[in-house]
């Protein structure tokens, strides 16, 4: 059962704000995100910084709409949600070793700790979790 003054605390801490489908909004997503200052761990901060680029750049080429990027850290997790206006669902794809693009997926699926996707009417929500105890240690 979850506690309500934690759902509180976390949704007094939830910040969020709106980026436009430009690649200038890559680097400034992830300072909004490593701002919020979760962790003084590199590495944490590293594999925070590296799934936010993943799944805003994802946004920016695929979705090519303006997007949310909502931060909201917990007592044990982060999670960082991006929320664009296309409803085009992400897949995971296969290419060669040469081709330059189609592992953003698998790289958010193997640095987060969970991640997923929710469908709505006007867009979609690609959300990823990391867990403080796992990734700070």
């Amino acid at each position: 059962m979850s506690d309500p003054q934690n759902h509180a605390a976390e949704a007094e801490l939830t910040r969020e704000q709106r980026f436009s489908p430009e690649p200038h909004s890559a680097p400034a997503a992830r300072q909004f995100v490593l701002a919020m200052g979760w962790s003084s761990d590199a590495d944490v901060n590293l594999r925070l910084s590296t799934v936010v680029s993943e799944v805003v750049t994802n946004a920016i080429l695929h979705a090519r709409t303006p997007f949310v990027v909502t931060v909201t850290p917990g007592q044990r997790t982060i999670r960082v949600a991006v929320t664009d206006g296309s409803r085009d669902l992400p897949t995971k794809k296969t290419y060669g070793t040469l081709q330059p693009t189609g592992r953003g997926l698998h790289i958010i699926e193997e640095i987060s700790d969970r991640w997923g996707v929710s469908a709505s009417t006007s867009g979609k929500t690609v959300w990823f979790e990391l867990e403080r105890d796992q990734v700070a240690s």
